[in-house]
């Protein structure tokens, strides 16, 4: 707490400092801090996208001239008003950000890095060269923004509009990382397998949050055109972008704080240097290059979390808890919960299912049922393709050959995602956990499915009521789960063991009718492994169905109704765990021997 109320109050200080500063500052003093606001709307949409989000862009100054050139342009060329001309240069940037996300965002690796230096550096050449757009020359005699009778020319005069529209902008994006969508945003380092295993589309919130920040970067174009009034396309060039870049990583890459504190240490600092250079030598521009490089590997090899990361540190953590209401559970109605079939019922069914890698066959013919109300156990020695069995299964893998039915619907070209939201929930072997977001924070992310906002109503705070159903139900599960009373240490804190158990209370809270847990009792000691084999009996006495994949025997053959056993690819045996013991396929696959 104490940590929080420093962050309120430096926050109080900072607005306070920016709000009495026409005041006190001269006009070249107030130009430079409208530079580091427009500057901290580019870097805050980039904050979103690449330091949180982890999607590299090196073409947001780009953005930033489509939305300079879209209302010069129209102002210019049709005489509309540069408020008319926000909605042209909104609207057109977040057309060219959505086309150009769709045919590059699902590029892996360095190509979407490069993809991004490609179009940034073809969008800017394309500006000197459209003769509508002035060429090189540019465009000049832009409209200056008004209000009403009042024309925003001068520098005093604007800066409290270009602040006002940073602070909305913050808040924005303070809001909705706090949100449904937010959580999804956080866990996008996590992989797409993750966040379909709870019901989310990560390339969706990939390209929403691409042209979030596109938008942001249209703010800033707008504002640019109609303060400077004139625009060229030296300002929107890659070298813009790769400044942009290094101001988020100087301010903090997962900060929100660290756009206006990169940004303004980038900008003063430049500024300084500009003042300097030239009384101390003739090669200025290229010395200022040669100091930035130097000052980035150092901030690379020393402080990766820049300047809010040390601030961070300094105060406490600054990420927002969940308001108190939503630790009173009484006044906050359930979420929606599907109905469980009729134990006994069939729910999975897995025909001749094969699944080939290249020359390799890792399951062959494999085939077995799972009624509702049944645990049932999927055993075999290591490589007999119990994993890639569970993949299939859930989706994550496509078959090569076979069929697989869920609750009575053959699912078998469905992808994970629309398995997971059928109500099919699942653990990893290889624990996917977000390491810096809290234990209730990751179990909400399970409850994605369950909600309905979005990215506009959790930006604009609109979330509040879904928001505390959410963290109530996050909440029932981590005490079903025996993790109560710790939401709000960090995942990446916890031991291997309570990391799995907190994995099946992220799965729970997807309202599960099947849940399929990958060696859940790994890195467990025993009174651990007997209190999750109770608690597993208790959810399936609560109508839930399992599928364990599982190597500790004891605990496996103690816990479940039937066994599938599998062996090089195929399945050796299926019956009961006391069946399962007399078999001398079982012994002879597992002890070398049939005796």
């Amino acid at each position: 707490m104490r940590g929080l109320s420093r962050a309120r109050l430096g926050l109080i200080g900072l607005v306070a400092v920016l709000a009495i500063l026409p005041a006190l500052a001269g006009n070249f003093t107030i130009s430079l801090f409208n530079d580091i606001g427009l500057a901290a709307l580019v870097v805050l949409g980039l904050v979103l996208l690449s330091g949180i989000g982890g999607t590299v862009s090196f073409g947001q100054a780009a953005f930033v001239g489509v939305a300079a050139y879209a209302s010069a342009w129209f102002t210019l060329s049709l005489g509309f008003s540069p408020w008319l001309g926000l909605l042209f240069a909104l609207a057109i940037t977040g057309a060219s950000a959505l086309a150009i996300g769709v045919l590059t965002l699902r590029l892996g690796g360095p190509y979407l890095p490069m993809s991004t230096i490609a179009w940034g550096l073809s969008i800017a050449l394309l500006f000197g060269n459209v003769e509508a757009l002035g060429r090189h020359s540019g465009l000049s005699g832009i409209a200056p923004l008004a209000l009403g009778p009042w024309k925003l020319v001068t520098s005093g005069s604007v800066y409290y509009l270009v602040w006002g529209l940073v602070g909305l902008a913050a808040a924005f994006s303070y809001c909705l990382l706090n949100s449904r969508i937010g959580r999804v945003i956080r866990a996008l380092r996590g992989g797409s397998i993750l966040l379909a295993s709870v019901g989310a589309d990560a390339g969706a919130v990939r390209l929403a949050l691409f042209v979030l920040s596109a938008l942001f970067a249209a703010l800033a174009g707008w504002l640019y055109a109609h303060i400077n009034r004139f625009v060229s396309p030296a300002p929107f060039s890659l070298h813009a972008s790769i400044d942009y870049m290094f101001m988020m990583v100087s301010g903090g890459l997962a900060q929100l704080s660290g756009a206006v504190l990169g940004s303004g240490l980038v900008l003063l600092l430049k500024s300084a240097l500009q003042d300097v250079l030239p009384l101390l030598t003739r090669r200025g521009s290229q010395i200022e290059t040669l100091v930035f490089a130097v000052l980035f590997l150092l901030l690379l090899h020393h402080a990766r979390a820049g300047v809010a990361g040390y601030l961070v540190r300094w105060q406490g953590e600054l990420v927002r808890k969940p308001p108190d209401e939503t630790s009173v559970d009484d006044d906050v109605p359930p979420l929606p919960r599907r109905a469980l079939p009729v134990r006994g019922a069939p729910l999975l069914a897995a025909e001749g299912v094969t699944r080939n890698f290249g020359g390799l066959v890792a399951v062959n013919n494999v085939g077995f049922e799972l009624r509702a109300g049944d645990i049932l156990g999927l055993i075999g020695p290591n490589g007999a393709g119990k994993t890639t069995m569970f993949n299939l299964l859930s989706g994550t893998l496509p078959l090569s050959g076979g069929r697989i039915a869920f609750q009575g619907q053959d699912v078998t070209g469905k992808s994970q995602r629309s398995i997971a939201r059928m109500g099919l929930a699942r653990t990893f072997q290889h624990v996917k956990l977000r390491p810096q977001m809290s234990l209730l924070d990751n179990v909400a992310l399970g409850a994605h499915a369950r909600g309905r906002c979005g990215i506009l109503q959790g930006g604009l705070a609109l979330n509040r009521a879904e928001e505390a159903r959410i963290f109530a139900e996050a909440r029932r599960q981590l005490d079903r789960i025996g993790l109560g009373g710790r939401e709000q240490e960090l995942a990446g804190s916890l031991a291997l063991g309570t990391q799995r158990l907190l994995e099946i209370a992220r799965a729970l809270a997807t309202d599960p009718v099947l849940l399929i847990l990958d060696e859940p009792a790994a890195g467990l000691r025993r009174q651990e492994k007997r209190d999750l084999a109770d608690r597993l009996r208790r959810l399936r006495d609560e109508g839930i169905t399992l599928l364990i994949v599982e190597h500790d025997m004891d605990f496996v053959m103690n816990l479940v109704d039937r066994l599938v056993v599998m062996n090089f690819g195929t399945k050796l045996f299926e019956g009961t765990p006391q069946e399962a013991r007399a078999d001398a396929g079982v012994r002879s696959a597992y002890l070398g021997h049939s005796t």
